[in-house]
């Protein structure tokens, strides 16, 4: 662990002189590449032009962007200026960018011509005082080239970034609370230099590695794994500002390094099998799904800490060799070295097909108020179903007397900003932060997480029951599946709300002939209906009977992230869902 690189801000200026001529940051369609010389020049200006507005060490500089290559400019340019950068999610409304105002304080926007009028409206304190555009120019706002060239020639850059402290608050993350107003995590630059620490044994980056950035800049785990990977570690950033085009830009990328949420996870697991079905040779197909099903086995083996017999390790590297190593080689992932899943439990039937694809994927644990992962699954043992094992460099973890998961030590925040109640509530006397996750430890230290503890359902029987297991396993059984809600507290048994994923119910409304794709006319088309009944039913396979969805109902309508139902993060807001759609659950229980 280099200790001169106790902040971002010094690990950048090291980070940025070792290749100045490489390319650091690309859009996905090419149209914008800026090399670590430039990076470093335009961060000099950025946080001259930032000094020129007022903005000093402590402040706050809110940033509103799709993922696009000036992002990194602009927060590591506030970075410099001693200032603290944070972003907010594109989908959040007037009234909760106003409520992010007023928690942060902060005096200057950053953002895109889109974005602009909802970022005014917002605005109506007259707090923010300086708006600033990076793709055009619009009244009362400046433009980021402006912005570059606002600095003053008494500007001393060098003594700005030095007085950086490592205990200066790095960034604010503001969690997208399923209930109640977001609270701004403040992290620290110590946090995530010592949440990169822990990770080096696993994640071993350099200038020659790459990765796609897709995920909101909102969200911790784009940041730590993107955006300061890419400052700390000089990882090449190309930026996505369409998820939706995420598949698509793998093969042009062809990462080493690829992190994703469980729902990334299981389209390509379903784009593969649909793609096999559709295979007219019939040797074709059959030799794929054998190469799938071996690796498979040896997945589940390996996880299982048995021994892989010779006939099958045999049969396993002819499978990688004529079969799976092209699979990863068409999805772009053949040069993945590592991967990670996170946010959510990914369900284990899906991680275990992952891995047999020969994709290094590695469940972890974690969450904003800890800078991302706590616990994660050692690449040489991984153990399908848990999150791992707590990360080195002096993090502890434990269980509270109900089950919950306690988490204390480095990598913990420094508190919830302006709020020192609810700090103490989540960080107790003794340093343990409360994480709201119901988890087990086994012997050798594997952590399975359970469920939330204000999600766990509770049967009328008085049977406790994981909606997040239940829910993972519908999705990965039915890919036309973007959304499913568990219900059951106090209820006799388990029905679920389905919603579909707008994108697979087209391509399956068109190959069934059917001639309305719409939510409301797929929700009770009886094709529809048959094939996630189908799904349901291959779920429930793999479900305790007291977990077992008994009926279900799908909804004609689509959940937005930021929505009424479903956080930025695509977490479920489970009580207004259930205030919202008690008619349709009461319903399942007639």
């Amino acid at each position: 662990m280099a200790t001169d690189r106790r902040t971002l801000c010094t690990a950048f200026q090291q980070t940025a002189t070792q290749s100045p001529g490489r390319v650091a940051l690309r859009a996905a369609d090419g149209s914008l590449e800026i090399t670590w010389r430039q990076y470093a020049d335009r961060v000099r200006a950025i946080a001259g032009g930032l000094a020129s507005l007022g903005v000093a060490h402590g402040d706050t500089v809110a940033i509103m962007l799709t993922n696009r290559p000036e992002f990194h400019v602009v927060d590591t340019g506030a970075l410099h200026a001693g200032a603290t950068p944070f972003s907010i999610y594109n989908t959040l409304a007037t009234e909760q960018i106003a409520y992010l105002f007023g928690n942060a304080g902060n005096t200057v926007v950053i953002t895109e011509l889109q974005f602009l009028d909802r970022l005014k409206q917002a605005n109506e304190s007259g707090q923010v005082q300086h708006f600033v555009v990076v793709d055009g120019e619009a009244d009362g706002a400046m433009t980021l080239a402006e912005l570059e060239a606002a600095g003053s020639a008494d500007f001393d850059f060098e003594a700005s970034w030095r007085a950086v402290e490592p205990s200066d608050v790095l960034t604010l993350i503001y969690t997208s609370g399923t209930t109640g107003p977001p609270k701004g995590v403040e992290l620290t630059h110590a946090n995530l230099m010592a949440e990169m620490d822990a990770l080096d044994g696993y994640f071993p980056l350099s200038h020659d590695d790459c990765l796609v950035s897709y995920l909101p800049d909102a969200h911790i785990a784009n940041r730590w794994g993107a955006h300061y990977s890419n400052l700390r570690y000089g990882i090449q950033i190309t930026t996505v500002d369409d998820p939706k085009q995420l598949i698509a830009t793998l093969p042009g990328v062809r990462p080493t390094f690829f992190g994703a949420v469980p729902a990334v996870w299981y389209k390509v697991k379903a784009g593969i099998e649909a793609a096999l079905a559709a295979e007219p040779n019939e040797k074709k197909r059959k030799l794929a799904n054998w190469a799938i099903e071996t690796g498979t086995k040896v997945a589940w083996l390996r996880s299982d800490g048995k021994p892989v017999p010779l006939p099958l390790r045999l049969q396993h590297a002819v499978a990688d060799k004529i079969v799976l190593s092209k699979l990863r080689e068409r999805m772009g992932l053949e040069r993945v070295r590592v991967a990670a899943t996170g946010a959510s439990a990914i369900a284990p039937d899906a991680l275990a097909f992952m891995l047999g694809l020969g994709i290094p994927v590695l469940e972890v644990w974690g969450m904003s108020e800890t800078s991302a992962v706590v616990t994660i699954n050692p690449p040489d043992a991984v153990r399908i179903g848990t999150v791992g094992k707590v990360v080195p460099g002096g993090t502890e973890i434990s269980l509270g007397e109900d089950g919950e998961l306690l988490v204390r030590g480095p990598l913990v925040m420094k508190g919830y900003r302006n709020d020192p109640q609810r700090t103490a509530e989540a960080i107790d006397a003794d340093g343990w932060m409360h994480t709201g996750d119901i988890a087990t430890i086994d012997d050798d230290g594997y952590v399975r997480i359970v469920d939330r503890k204000k999600e766990l359902i509770i049967s009328s029987g008085g049977k406790n029951l994981s909606p997040q297991n239940i829910e993972g396993a519908v999705k990965v059984a039915c890919p036309l599946v973007l959304s499913v809600v568990a219900i059951g507290d106090d209820r006799p048994y388990i029905t679920a709300l389905v919603t579909l994923d707008p994108d697979a119910a087209a391509v399956f409304a068109e190959k069934a002939g059917l001639a309305d794709a719409s939510p409301a006319a797929l929700a009770t088309d009886p094709t529809v209906v048959a094939y996630v009944q189908a799904g349901v039913d291959q779920a429930n396979e793999k479900l305790a009977r007291v977990e077992q969805i008994k009926k279900f109902t799908i909804l004609p309508t689509v959940w937005e992230p930021g929505g009424e139902e479903l956080t930025p993060t695509m977490k479920l807001k489970r009580r207004p869902i259930a205030e919202k759609y008690a008619t349709e659950i009461d319903e399942l229980y007639a």
